[in-house]
């Protein structure tokens, strides 16, 4: 029987190569608290830090993702892990893997793989997945370096979240201003993710690992990742679309329209997104963002390995489904059902497996 525990991220990822990660505030223990009650609300047990936790604190529901605080949730009785945390090759829960133990989650090593939008890009286009055109610069870089890309251009973390610290330049003396800006902030490392603009719309599509389901009310099972129904985000902000630690999602973002939702333009990049899920060998949802260039092609330009998992389940929160959970609900799925779904994919830890 499952006994979950739910880790946040409890202090900031190592730098890797020199470009960091800046940590979320609150370490997504408030998606964890989310994901907690709403588990023991129908019948799962959930281990937690409190024997009464309280429905507003987030803390009372997620233990920190720290040796002591997985060591003290598998004291309580926890058996499996829901990894709703930052996750990279020496993560804690590796000096763990010889205890009997689950993970709902994406194996660490490939997190810290693929976080790196640049070498995860530059796999899937050798693979012949469509990506903008793209380049990494460090600081001290000269712009001849992306002379072959032309303006407007996204400026991005190579190991961001989301749209946090993402920027539209429209010329040279904007992408100067926005380098110096990043650099001297010293937040997101000492280089940065450059790529061509795309005008057209953008969505986000969630991708499933392989297995079985409840849809509908009966079992299906998938031998390969498939997708949720594609997500429209709108009400950008100088060509970008807002951070969800900004502004609710459900103020920018809602699901297609079935003609559109079933065009070929997106059944082809639902495909390739399917694809790409295959070439990470995913384990647990991810979340990926395209966008199309003016003639209407989707290219794929950002793969989120931990996407954010908030529900509208608390009183206190009900503004606060996640891109996943609005394209849940076009399938007939609550909240509940989506975390069904993701718990029984839960997948065993070999003592020999890298983290």
């Amino acid at each position: 029987m499952k006994k979950i525990a739910i880790l946040y991220q409890d202090q900031p990822a190592p730098a890797i190569n020199g470009i960091t990660k800046p940590m979320k505030e609150g370490g997504y223990s408030d998606s964890g608290a989310d994901i907690a009650y709403e588990l023991s609300k129908y019948g799962f047990i959930v281990i937690t830090p409190q024997a009464s936790p309280n429905i507003e604190n987030d803390l009372d529901w997620v233990f920190p993702d720290t040796e002591d605080g997985i060591l003290a949730a598998l004291n309580k009785g926890a058996n499996t892990f829901w990894m709703n945390t930052v996750l990279y090759k020496h993560h804690p829960i590796h000096k763990f893997f010889d205890r009997n133990i689950k993970l709902i989650g994406q194996l660490p090593s490939d997190v810290e793989l693929f976080d790196d939008k640049f070498y995860t890009n530059d796999l899937l286009k050798n693979q012949n997945v469509p990506i903008p055109k793209e380049q990494i610069l460090s600081k001290g870089s000269n712009f001849h370096e992306i002379e072959e890309m032309q303006f407007p251009m996204v400026v991005k973390p190579l190991r961001g979240r989301g749209s946090q610290g993402v920027s539209k330049v429209e010329n040279i003396s904007e992408l100067n201003t926005v380098l110096d800006d990043l650099f001297n902030a010293k937040k997101y490392g000492s280089s940065v993710y450059v790529e061509e603009f795309l005008e057209g719309q953008e969505i986000t599509i969630t991708v499933m690992p392989a297995g079985e389901y409840i849809i509908d009310h009966k079992e299906v099972e998938y031998v390969r990742p498939w997708c949720l129904p594609a997500v429209k985000r709108i009400n950008h902000k100088n060509g970008i679309a807002p951070y969800s630690g900004e502004e609710a999602v459900i103020k920018n973002s809602m699901v297609l329209e079935d003609d559109e939702l079933y065009s070929e333009a997106v059944f082809k990049i639902s495909q390739l997104c399917r694809r790409a899920a295959e070439i990470i060998e995913i384990k647990a949802p991810i979340r990926i963002d395209c966008r199309a260039n003016k003639e209407g092609k989707y290219f794929i330009f950002d793969i989120n390995m931990k996407p954010n998992m908030t529900g509208a389940s608390r009183p206190h929160r009900m503004d606060q489904d996640s891109l996943i959970m609005l394209a849940a609900r076009k399938i007939g799925w609550e909240y509940i059902d989506l975390l069904k779904n993701i718990a029984s994919q839960s997948w065993k830890v070999k003592s020999k497996v890298l983290a």
